[in-house]
């Protein structure tokens, strides 16, 4: 289901609670909100649906990728950027990473591990960012 944008910087703040098995659907909401915002968006965190829970959605060429609880476990190269978010006006600057690995449960509840560079891997490092309540 597609759900509204939150743009409370209060809410979006909040550290996230873990993702369970129980927190599966959340996926769908996920894929459909982004979905609808295509256009604007390429990766989305769960507070920014509203829901306080530890998962992210990121478009990585053409499939959108589901990470429940994802953790970097590894990153290497920073470097200074600036980014936009759906749940912010304008932009601002962020220090991120050219290349990070990320270990994360799939829709199926199964241990990933995903080695990103570029702009997929500054993705999940801002939609990670938006888990741990950090808004750039």
């Amino acid at each position: 289901m597609i759900k509204p944008i939150i743009k409370d910087q209060q809410l979006l703040a909040k550290k996230s609670l873990p993702t369970t098995k129980a927190d599966l659907s959340l996926a769908n909401d996920l894929t459909d909100t982004l979905n609808a915002h295509q256009a604007e968006c390429v990766g989305m965190a769960a507070n920014m649906i509203g829901v306080n829970k530890n998962a992210i959605i990121a478009r990585i060429g053409p499939f959108n990728i589901v990470m429940f609880n994802p953790q970097i476990t590894a990153k290497s190269q920073p470097y200074q950027t600036t980014e936009g978010c759906l749940s912010l006006s304008g932009t601002r600057s962020a220090k991120r990473y050219k290349q990070i690995t990320v270990q994360f449960k799939n829709r199926n509840w199964e241990e990933q591990t995903l080695k990103l560079t570029d702009f997929a891997a500054e993705i999940v490092q801002h939609e990670i960012d938006h888990c741990n309540g950090i808004i750039i």
